[in-house]
Order: C-alpha cells, then sequence, then structure tokens
C-alpha cells in the first residue's frame, strides 16, 4: 500500500518534450506550425488557392482524315482559279470548263486556229459526271484533252454533296420544288449544263455512280444525249436465268400431248388438282399478305433510318467513316495504292473542308434510299435495253469496288454497245491510266462520229 501511494504522477507534456529526441525537434516544429494559411477549397485535392489564375484548357481539335473540322468554311471560298459556280433552284453548282482554243501546250498558227474554231462550231461539247465520294477533280487529267479530241467544250460539274458546290439545307417537308440530293436534280442540273453550253445535244461521260445520272438523263431527253461513254458503271445487272428457255419447251412438249377424249376419266386425278389448284389460291393470298407486310415493315424500317441519319449520331457515323475509311477508299480503288500521290489524296480530302458536308452527304445517302424504294421507279438496270444511242462502256481489269465482269453484262445489256477493258487499271482509268482511256475514248468517238480523214468530231442527226 505504501509503495503504490508513493508511485509519482506522470510527468507534465513540457516535460515529455523536453525529455524527446533531438531527432524529433524539426518535426514537431513543422506540426507545430501547421500547414500555409488557404481558403477552404485549397483543403481539397486539386483545387486552386484564390486569387490563383490558372492556364484556360486546350479544347481537343477534331479532325476527318487529317482535315481540321474546326476552322471549316463555305465551299466558294476553297474555290480554284479557274472554277465557276451556276445556280440552279438556289444551289450554286460548282463547275470547271476547259475549251480546245484555250489550249497553249502546242504552237498553233493562224490557219490551224481557224480551222480548230470551224471543228468547234460542228463538234458536239462533252459532259462528264463524277462518282460518289469524287468531284471534278477526278476529271482533271482528262479534261483538256478531251477538248482537244472532240474539237468541242468539255464541262464537269461537282453534284450536290460533293465537290464544292454548295451545300443546301433539305428535309421531307421542305417548301423548295426539287430535293437537290435527289437523281432527279442531277438530271435536271445535267440537261441544263447542256443549255449553258449552248448546244442541243452533248456526249455524256459518267464515272461509277455518275453512270446512272448520264444513264437517266438519256432516258429523260434521249433528243440531248448524242452519246454515252460509261466508265466502270455502278448499275448491277443480275444474272439471267437459265430455266426460261427450257420451260418453253418443257410447255411446247406438254402442248402436244394427245388428249384422248376417249379414255376413262380419272376420278382420283380430277380431285387432286382441284385441290391443287386451291392450294395455289391459297398460297397465292398469303404471298399477297405477306408482301403487304412486308412493305408496312419496310417503310417503318426506311423510316427510322431515316431519322436516324438526320440525328446527330447520323453525323457523329458519317464523320466516323469518312476518317477511318475516307483515304483507304480512294487507294482501293486504284490498281497499285502505292503511286495514289498526295496530291491525289488533298484533292479528294479537299471538300471536307467546306461547311456542312457530313449533312449534304447524308441527305444524299437518305435520297437514294427513299430512291431505291419508289414504287414508280424502275430500276436502270431492267431498262438498258431501251438505250438507242452509241454507248462505249469502259473498266478496268482489276476494278476493286465495280468488277470488270459486271462492266461487261452493261455492254452486252445494251444494243450495239463497245466494250474495252484497260489492263493494270482498277477503278478510276481516268486518272490512273489517262493516256489509255483518252486512246480508248477517241477511237470510239471516231468510230461513231466520223472517219479518220474527216473531222475529228462531227455533230450526230
Amino acid at each position: 500500500m505504501q509503495m503504490l501511494l508513493s508511485h509519482r504522477p506522470p510527468p507534465a507534456a513540457a516535460h515529455l518534450r523536453a525529455a524527446a529526441p533531438s531527432w524529433t525537434q524539426p518535426l514537431q516544429a513543422r506540426r507545430l506550425a501547421g500547414p500555409p494559411q488557404a481558403s477552404a477549397s485549397a483543403e481539397f485535392p486539386g483545387s486552386v488557392p484564390d486569387g490563383v489564375q490558372m492556364p484556360p484548357r486546350r479544347r481537343r481539335r477534331r479532325s476527318v482524315a487529317g482535315i481540321d473540322q474546326d476552322e471549316l468554311l463555305d465551299p466558294e471560298a476553297l474555290a480554284d482559279p479557274d472554277s465557276s459556280f451556276y445556280e440552279i433552284n438556289g444551289v450554286r453548282l460548282h463547275h470547271k470548263v476547259c475549251s480546245h482554243e484555250d489550249d497553249s501546250s502546242s504552237d498553233q498558227s493562224s490557219d490551224a486556229a481557224d480551222s480548230a474554231a470551224a471543228r468547234s462550231r460542228n463538234g458536239l461539247p462533252v459532259l462528264l459526271l463524277h462518282g460518289f465520294g469524287a468531284s471534278v477533280f477526278s476529271w482533271s487529267r482528262v479534261m483538256r484533252p478531251l477538248a482537244r479530241i472532240a474539237g468541242a467544250k468539255v464541262l464537269a460539274f461537282d453534284r450536290p454533296a460533293f465537290g464544292l458546290t454548295s451545300r443546301a439545307s433539305w428535309s421531307g417537308d421542305d417548301s423548295k420544288p426539287l430535293n437537290p440530293y435527289s437523281m432527279a436534280f442531277s438530271v435536271m442540273a445535267t440537261l441544263a449544263f447542256i443549255d449553258y453550253l449552248g448546244a442541243q445535244k452533248a456526249v455524256l461521260v459518267g464515272h461509277s455512280a455518275g453512270c446512272l445520272v448520264a444513264v437517266d438523263a438519256f432516258f429523260e431527253a434521249p433528243e440531248r444525249v448524242a452519246a454515252l461513254v460509261l466508265v466502270a458503271p455502278a448499275i448491277f445487272v443480275p444474272r439471267k436465268g437459265v430455266k426460261d428457255s427450257t420451260t418453253g419447251e418443257q410447255e411446247g412438249q406438254k402442248q402436244n400431248v394427245p388428249n384422248d377424249e376417249n379414255s376413262p376419266p380419272n376420278l382420283f386425278a380430277r380431285i387432286w388438282g382441284g385441290f391443287l389448284e386451291l392450294c395455289k389460291h391459297i398460297a397465292g393470298l398469303v404471298s399477297k399478305m405477306m408482301m403487304a407486310i412486308r412493305d408496312i415493315f419496310l417503310s417503318l424500317y426506311v423510316k427510322a433510318l431515316v431519322a436516324f441519319l438526320r440525328s446527330s449520331f447520323g453525323a457523329m457515323l458519317v464523320r466516323w467513316v469518312m476518317d477511318k475509311f475516307g483515304i483507304l477508299g480512294v487507294r482501293n480503288a486504284w490498281y497499285d495504292p502505292s503511286k495514289v500521290t498526295d496530291h491525289v489524296i488533298q484533292g479528294y480530302t479537299k471538300p471536307l473542308k467546306s461547311r456542312g458536308w457530313e449533312t449534304a452527304l447524308l441527305e444524299h445517302t437518305i435520297s437514294m434510299i427513299i430512291d431505291s424504294q419508289s414504287a414508280t421507279r424502275v430500276p436502270v438496270s431492267k431498262r438498258l435495253s431501251e438505250i438507242s444511242c452509241p454507248v462505249l462502256v469502259v473498266t478496268g481489269d482489276t476494278d476493286r469496288i465495280v468488277p470488270a465482269w459486271n462492266a461487261e453484262r452493261v455492254a452486252h445489256a445494251i444494243p450495239g454497245a463497245r466494250f474495252e477493258v484497260i489492263k493494270g487499271c482498277g477503278h478510276l482509268p481516268q486518272e490512273e491510266r489517262p493516256e489509255e482511256f483518252l486512246s480508248v475514248v477517241e477511237r470510239f468517238l471516231r468510230t461513231v462520229f466520223g472517219s479518220p480523214n474527216e473531222q475529228v468530231f462531227q455533230a450526230a442527226v
């Protein structure tokens, strides 16, 4: 008990601090001093003290196929020195014109110039129609040589949604008289450019999807089209069945089978025949019902697809597709992708600098979908036999986009059409093999419109 009473109380805090080892003094001093005075917001990680200005955060710049999307311009601001614009229904169509009279590469005398002028008065102009995703640029290597061959003007224009043609706003309930992104508008523009050149008729040269415009222009006004040149035509012709001839033979054989009226009637055969007729009638009704249901679902699907494409997600999708596959598609169109120069890439990606390019491309796609679902529109592939003007079909032997065998089918479906294959060439003969392309076209025009002893290119009557 006395030992417990004599126990000393614990030392005070001051005594403990005095007895603390020397190496703990700096740590204790820092703890006593505490953190520097700051605002309450500085107590949280990542916060900025009051009065301190941070540099502005840089926004990530958007890019599509290497083209900055934060500094887009109006199409006319991107025009070349030789560019022109022609307004149709409020749409300013970018185009370029080459004339054989403007050719300064050859030294011509005055007599030769007079002779060339005389030929141009009798010659036929040539209109060039580019394919999907292309523009006037795709004809740049052959425009001037074609003008010399034709002895007349050559014009190429950018269809709406492509090149430097203005991006017109359009929606399904728009009050404009004609959808600028429709096939009908492209056909109207083609015929308007024939008038623009002061000609009664012209030779239409279409490439890929541009062949559809050329053929539709012929069907719209055959008297305005002197000839068609279809390059890698994106007109897909299905295989013809081989059952037609055999079916006719079988029907003839059935008709030649004698009918013996004196033979006893077969009651089972009659009942069976009646049952089969009933089954056919029921099957026909079911088939009509299924077709009606299919049309309803297809119509709903098209409406949903159009709504999606016109949403912000549709714009995001088209930008992503062009960024990932735009340049790749250009390279894939050539027989030898390694020969695609930076100049070619820049020519195809330049329209991506235009304000509203993605919306216009989506509206063009929507128009294609709606046209394909039109019940009143007969597919071009089913009307090829109605073409009566001279036709040349040209293709590359290694076209990866529109196979050469399909181009050959197109030529076989058109009465009297000529078919030419350019070796070592892909989807763009006018760019990849311009010399061979010009040679093929010149030979066709000479054969159709004149002999070598006559003028190179005479008006067709």
